[in-house]
């Protein structure tokens, strides 16, 4: 059999010749890769020319940034494997270079961010899509004019509907516009996700912390906090009242609407939070999702800093202390639970009535990524022990197949594994052969592409879903830049 590598090199070039993508040409020969368990790179200290760059023309990218492009460059003359800058260098920018629209709006920045292949903006995913630009925001005053612009328009979304997931930019209507529930023609969804409200206070906060920046905290940011405030008061359903969101979609899928009357699963008012839906943007199983009240935790209080030293309102920084203080004993009451194999661990979903969901989704917040959004430390045993659980065949949405491993969830199916899932395990690594195999792995499953997607099947890579998804490929830039940061090149550099 002919050497794979020559081999492709051959249909690479033999397709450009003919007008075919590299990735065409690579995805054509599929078969052929898929006969072994592993794909192997070539390292090189020459990583110039060997791959085209997969980026817009210049002249076609949204957003440019000075000192983005001499980081891209910066890192790709650092990784001596060719394939794993190429990579890097199509990731990184991806958000920048096809999703930002950045503009004035009443005089002041306006950032409106596309999730990729949907022209939509997700609170969530634009908070993500942007948080690892944030770190070179005072080298480039464009750049943190455009990182101002996505916080104010987040918080402009938020007033505008606090309940909602993802926006449309203006007045347009959406293909959800006849779910039952209060939809405007701002809006492309309305599911109610609590990680949709921290995201916002998550970005906000590390701009601020960043640049110093006050500028965003204005009457609008105190708006948006008595929203999210408000928001999530009504979800702990206390006292009997289910609070003024319903959610119902005619649909084949089961995941894509609520149960009862819309209102979903009952609960047991305990101080938790419910959220309807799940950062995949499926229906909730148990309505306390776990990691999702984790995640209000740490922004309620992020929330608080800004609160009391921007804007002196030691009313409302109170107001976010007390409800994240109740949250978090409820968690330490309610969310955890014990496990024959693994001891405590922390569920995913619970009701408050005794009743637990173990398993873990691939979207961030999940119980694997705790740690990355800062809501526990890494060392904590109980953590430690739900890493264990859910990065095992015990998990039923964890596979394991010839192409790679890893989480997944509903929003796919079965055997579809996200490369967020092996980028989460890397971020949680505090083991060097662990985070080697996570980056191989990803360097693997890709398609031949030099992008990330959505969802991969764990036998064949090439079965892939959604080819544009900018928030996984910005993910896995700062995920590469962490390591490196983290003195941990030489790792990078030996994968061969």
């Amino acid at each position: 059999m002919m050497n794979k590598e020559l081999l492709a090199t051959l249909l690479i070039l033999s397709g450009m010749a003919s007008g075919v993508t590299a990735a065409e040409a690579r995805h054509a020969m599929s078969s052929e890769f898929n006969q072994l368990p592993e794909v192997v790179f070539t390292a090189s200290n020459d990583n110039v020319g060997r791959y085209v760059s997969q980026r817009p023309k210049p002249e076609d990218r949204l957003f440019q940034s000075d000192i983005i492009e001499k980081k891209i460059a910066e890192i790709k003359a650092m990784l001596k494997n060719p394939y794993l800058a190429w990579m890097f260098e199509n990731c990184f920018p991806n958000t920048l270079d096809t999703t930002v629209h950045f503009r004035m709006l009443n005089g002041k920045p306006d950032t409106f961010v596309y999730t990729g292949d949907i022209h939509a903006m997700w609170l969530r995913d634009s908070g993500a899509q942007v948080w690892p630009y944030v770190q070179f925001a005072n080298e480039d005053p464009k750049l943190k004019e455009m990182l101002e612009g996505v916080i104010r328009r987040q918080l402009l979304c938020i007033n505008l509907d606090p309940y909602a997931n993802a926006f449309n930019d203006g007045a347009k209507g959406s293909e959800w516009a006849s779910d039952y529930t209060d939809m405007k023609p701002e809006l492309h969804e309305r599911k109610w996700e609590i990680d949709s409200l921290c995201y916002p206070l998550r970005l906000a906060y590390h701009y601020w912390k960043v640049t110093g920046d006050a500028s965003v905290f204005d009457e609008t940011w105190l708006k948006a906090v008595e929203n999210v405030l408000r928001t999530f008061k009504e979800q702990q359903r206390k006292g009997g009242d289910k609070g003024p969101y319903r959610f119902q979609r005619k649909t084949e899928r089961a995941t894509d609407t609520m149960i009862n009357d819309g209102w979903g699963a009952p609960v047991n008012p305990v101080g938790l939070i419910v959220s309807s839906f799940r950062p995949s943007d499926d229906a909730t199983t148990l309505p306390f999702l776990v990691p999702s009240n984790f995640f209000a935790v740490t922004s309620l209080r992020k929330a608080a800093e800004i609160l009391t030293e921007v804007n002196g309102n030691k009313g409302l920084a109170r107001q976010c202390t007390d409800l994240a203080d109740e949250v978090e004993q409820a968690l330490k009451k309610y969310a955890t639970v014990e496990h024959p194999k693994y001891g405590t661990i922390y569920a995913f979903e619970v009701d408050g009535y005794g009743s637990c969901m173990l398993m873990d989704d691939a979207n961030v917040p999940s119980l694997l990524a705790l740690p990355y959004l800062g809501d526990v430390d890494v060392n904590d045993p109980i953590y430690q022990n739900t890493r264990r659980f859910v990065w095992s065949e015990d998990n039923p949405y964890f596979f394991r197949g010839k192409a790679g491993e890893g989480i997944g969830g509903p929003h796919i199916g079965y055997d579809m594994v996200w490369p967020m899932s092996i980028m989460m395990k890397a971020f949680t690594s505090q083991d060097d052969a662990e985070i080697k195999e996570c980056v191989r792995m990803l360097m693997a499953t890709d398609a031949g592409t030099g992008f990330m997607h959505e969802s991969f099947h764990k036998d064949n890579p090439e079965k892939f879903t959604r080819k544009w998804f900018a928030w996984q490929n910005t993910l896995f830039g700062e995920l590469i830049i962490k390591l490196i940061n983290d003195g941990k090149l030489d790792l990078l550099n030996s994968i061969q």
